[in-house]
């Protein structure tokens, strides 16, 4: 199928000022929270002058007929030519959309994204075809935050889908892979290229299930939403969120073939769901899986099995059909058999090392500064940084408090000295950390001028204790102020 209609369709949604500012401003607040939430009748009540930008968002972003007259004056000598293609449907009178063209943004770049239509508009049922192809979702935009954006030579965008994050990752790559098993995403990610102008041959698309099509190669950095959802194997699946693999596996199989596949100090970061066994530990279950990379994973979030099960059941548009409590006890009963207790949520970042791995699992369920992914690199250069440090280079090293904490203190009105004190970061991960006397004065006083050794020791005069004991009881808490970020190894 040839694509040379592209460049026209391009030009024609850029001179309608198709972008995603000025569909906001078109929408404006209300309308286009509401269409957020999948509701358009504010959208439609904003969209009814008839200008080019007003039918292109009623017939791409409403999903509302638009006439002829309209729709060629949108889309000039190329509505004809978008029916044949399957973009656009004709009857009497009247031009529909078939598929979604979607603007979207980057910091520095607007975008287009070619994708299925959004079901379940205005409450009509969710229900999509098993090879449905998603458009831009928040766990599309989760994974774009959490990506790191230093330039590599290769990446590989691991279930592509329609291509979003391929999109982002040909920004800093000299070569990106784009696979999937969906012939039809493939397609999309291909259409998706062209009409954002990326270089030819820079998204390589490859059909084929996870890393079987990149079998033998290497990379700099993976980027990946597999299809996480944990369900019994039933006939009704949809490939762009079920695996087909039993329980939480095929993270598992990421996670553990990602070493092979990465090229040293290579990153592969992962969004995914993950089994929180009855009785058992999560973090200590995932680490299991991790072998030649230092990792951090994060657990944004934990759902129980009846949650977890009416989240995917409504995904899939059965809610309110006949099928829906049969399901709805099949798939509660095999969490059960499997002995899951919750599903858990989160990040998981890889990075390959021939060192000594330095691993961090943690829970983190509170508000984090997007996009995340510096944080991110922040977290591996403190772990390059501090890796092997013995404590006498600790106690030589000048740490230097990082420019975005802050200190707040807590007591009783007039009281001589706080109760509380704590360090708040203001980006990132936005940690807080009580500390005691002796460390608000540490931290207070890291600015690069003094070594561990010497501000302890300073501190241990004026508090009129032992240094020596001072510092063996201190220097963990300084580790412990590293490896979160608060201070910074030169």
């Amino acid at each position: 199928m040839s694509n040379d209609f592209v460049p026209a369709l391009r030009e024609a949604l850029d001179q309608a000022g198709y972008t995603y500012d000025g569909v906001a401003e078109l929408l404006g607040e209300t309308a286009h929270t509401a269409l957020s939430r999948n509701e358009t009748v504010p959208g439609l009540r904003r969209t009814r002058g008839g200008s080019p930008v007003e039918t292109l968002t009623r017939l791409f972003l409403l999903q509302t007929p638009v006439t002829g007259a309209e729709a060629e004056q949108a889309l000039p000598g190329l509505v004809d030519r978008l029916c044949n293609e399957g973009l656009l449907e004709q009857s009497i009178g009247e031009v529909a959309a078939r598929m979604d063209i979607r603007p979207y943004a980057t910091d520095d770049q607007d975008l287009w994204v070619v994708s299925d239509l959004t079901p379940g508009l205005d409450g009509a049922p969710n229900k999509v075809g098993s090879d449905h192809v998603l458009g831009i979702s928040s766990a599309a935009t989760s994974l774009a935050q959490l990506t790191l954006r230093e330039p590599v030579g290769r990446a590989l965008d691991l279930g592509t889908g329609c291509g979003v994050q391929a999109l982002h990752l040909a920004q800093h790559s000299q070569q990106v892979v784009a696979t999937d098993i969906n012939r039809r995403a493939l397609w999309m990610t291909e259409l998706n290229a062209q009409l954002n102008g990326v270089r030819p041959g820079q998204i390589d698309v490859r059909e084929g299930s996870f890393f079987e099509p990149v079998r033998g190669e290497t990379f700099d950095l993976i980027a990946t939403n597999p299809p996480f959802v944990i369900s019994p194997a039933t006939d009704e699946r949809l490939v762009y969120r079920d695996s087909g693999l039993p329980g939480d596996r095929v993270v598992e199989d990421i996670v553990r073939a990602a070493p092979t596949l990465l090229n040293p100090g290579g990153w592969c970061q992962i969004l995914a769901n993950w089994v929180i066994p009855a009785g058992g530990d999560w973090a200590d279950r995932l680490e299991g899986w991790i072998t030649d990379c230092d990792a951090w994973v994060v657990q944004r979030e934990v759902i129980d099995p009846a949650g977890y099960v009416e989240l995917w059941l409504k995904d899939a548009g059965v809610q309110g059909t006949a099928d829906y409590v049969r399901r709805y006890d099949t798939w509660l009963e095999w969490f059960e058999k499997q002995g899951i207790a919750g599903v858990g949520f989160g990040w998981i970042n890889l990075r390959r090392t021939d060192a000594t791995a330095t691993l961090r699992l943690e829970e983190w369920p509170y508000d984090v500064e997007q996009p995340i992914a510096p944080s991110i690199g922040a977290w591996g250069e403190a772990v390059d940084a501090s890796r092997g440090l013995t404590d006498t280079e600790l106690l030589a090293a000048r740490p230097v408090l990082r420019p975005d904490v802050q200190q707040e203190t807590f007591g009783a009105p007039g009281a001589e000295d706080p109760a509380t004190v704590v360090l708040r970061q203001q980006r990132g991960m936005r940690r807080a950390q009580d500390l005691d006397t002796a460390m608000a004065a540490f931290a207070g006083a890291c600015d690069g001028e003094l070594t561990v050794q010497q501000t302890l020791t300073a501190i241990a005069t004026l508090l009129e204790v032992d240094p020596a004991a001072l510092v063996a009881e201190k220097l963990p808490a300084v580790s412990g102020l590293i490896a979160d970020g608060f201070l910074e190894l030169g």
